[in-house]
């Protein structure tokens, strides 16, 4: 993929879920810097969950570095304990989770998600909820570093052949091997629009 400022896809914004713990393997952490820089050098903005540690500073941090701009989204108490980060392009503090995590992907043309904990997981699961439902029709990108999302991925396999998902759900989320590969998989994921609903329900 070229340099270009405007990818194909005509993405502004991307929401990027992931960690914040401070114990991260270091490829992980280099990963999310790298997105960070990437996204940056495309003039594409980053969205995230506000914090300054882990992953989520990583990504921030790399973005910043490249000149970027970076939007994060940060629940008030999570402010007050001062795990927000502090050199970002503008900080929304909002009152509840529920309120960042919508907020987080209504700012955003495209979600990809890097390796995390339970937070990460609910966020992700969420948003691919409501693509199935039509309420969301943005891509979803997984960035399986060193082979993170296999069990989630292998869980997916199991739902669509148990007959809990449709086959054409395979096509709510793309995997790709590393950061490098998230904007590509983007212009290229299949369109999806709300008549998703009809066959959200097996």
């Amino acid at each position: 993929m070229t340099d270009s400022p405007n990818p194909p896809y005509h993405v502004r914004r991307i929401c990027v879920y992931c960690a914040s713990s401070r114990k991260a393997a270091p490829q992980f952490l280099a990963t999310a810097d790298t997105l960070g820089r990437i996204l940056a050098r495309h003039g594409i903005g980053l969205v995230y969950g506000g914090g300054s540690t882990g992953l989520m500073g990583a990504v921030a941090d790399g973005a910043l570095a490249e000149g970027g701009s970076v939007l994060g989204v940060i629940p008030r108490f999570m402010k007050e304990i001062e795990w927000g980060h502090a050199g970002l392009s503008e900080l929304l503090v909002v009152e509840t989770m529920h309120e960042r995590k919508r907020l987080m992907f209504e700012n955003a043309d495209a979600v990809v998600a890097l390796p995390g904990g339970s937070g990460t997981l609910e966020e992700l699961a969420e948003v691919i909820t409501l693509k199935r439902l039509g309420m969301y029709t943005g891509p979803i990108i997984l960035v399986n570093t060193a082979g993170f999302y296999d069990p989630l991925l292998a869980f997916f396999e199991r739902a669509i052949t148990e007959n809990f998902m449709d086959d054409r759900h395979r096509s709510m989320w793309s995997v790709v091997a590393g950061p490098e590969d998230v904007l590509p998989a983007i212009e290229e994921a299949p369109a999806w629009g709300s008549d998703a609903r009809n066959f959200a329900r097996l």
